[in-house]
């Protein structure tokens, strides 16, 4: 068993550890609550131009009017990934949960992948895996705003709309609530608008006409896209940092409490032990 003064400094070395893991729980929280609402403020603006650009598509599709660039399906040949991460680890299995799923879509398209990434932790991943690497965004903040994340959509547009890729997925963490943070791998580019059924298509005007405004539109509508899922990376990001430092704060007491145990009853024995050298000594005295 190690010894009483071995046990109180590893005592002090992980009591010093959790102060700090309570530390950055607690600044985590308060980054935490503010990433949340600014998610939860974005999703309706998301869903409505969604529905919007539902309308329009479904108008389109029924017109003689060329077809918009960026709804154009066409064959595979190039796969893009918008690659969303952390700059940071201490955040659980987030980043290894993210680029699993990544790893397995890369695996099973038939076609060539390159990354375009966002954070370190996807540039990181990205090198280590020896995948092309087509640009990379470090440094965008924990507030970011639309014209942060502008230049990353105009380079996915610019990449589709000249064939560098004939696809562009978008791979980020969707926060969930606190505890639960989903690898999320969606289509960005074509856009594909919710197919409508019924009267859904019926009951809007749009003036010039759909295909002039949808032009205008889905520009934007990418933008969006790009920049709730860098929000919502961010809010997955400090949920899943929270969550960690809390775990890692209650094993370090945990480890507290076991090591006190542990030196109690060392110093038992200590005592013990001499107590029966004191009586030893008196008899053979006597």
């Amino acid at each position: 068993m190690p010894s009483t003064q071995e046990l109180r400094r590893r005592i002090r070395s992980v009591a010093n550890t959790a102060k700090i893991t309570r530390a950055m729980q607690m600044i985590a929280a308060s980054k935490m609550r503010r990433a949340q609402e600014m998610v939860v403020a974005g999703r309706p603006y998301s869903e409505h131009m969604n529905s919007v650009l539902s309308h329009l598509a479904a108008l389109e599709r029924g017109s003689e009017d060329s077809s918009v660039p960026l709804l154009e399906a066409r064959d595979v040949k190039t796969t893009g990934i918008v690659l969303i991460t952390p700059d940071r680890g201490l955040a659980g299995g987030l980043v290894s949960n993210l680029t699993r799923a990544v790893e397995r879509t890369i695996s099973a398209s038939e076609s060539p992948v390159t990354l375009v990434t966002i954070g370190k932790k996807g540039r990181n991943f990205t090198v280590r895996t020896g995948n092309e690497l087509k640009a990379v965004f470090d440094g965008i903040g924990e507030n970011p705003t639309v014209e942060d994340t502008r230049a990353i959509s105009n380079l996915v547009i610019d990449e589709f709309e000249s064939a560098g890729v004939d696809r562009v997925l978008l791979a980020y963490s969707r926060f969930i609530n606190t505890a639960v943070q989903s690898p999320t791998i969606e289509t960005l580019i074509p856009v594909e608008p919710a197919e409508l059924t019924g009267n859904a298509a019926i009951g809007y005007i749009y003036e010039p006409g759909p295909v002039e405004v949808l032009e205008q539109l889905l520009p934007r509508y990418v933008e969006m896209e790009v920049y709730h899922a860098v929000l919502e990376a961010i809010a997955s990001e400090h949920s899943a940092r929270m969550v960690a430092m809390k775990n890692a704060t209650d094993a370090a007491n945990d480890l507290i409490d076991d090591l006190t145990l542990k030196l109690n009853k060392a110093r038992q024995e200590a005592i013990t032990s001499e107590m029966l050298d004191i009586v030893g000594g008196v008899e053979a005295l006597a």
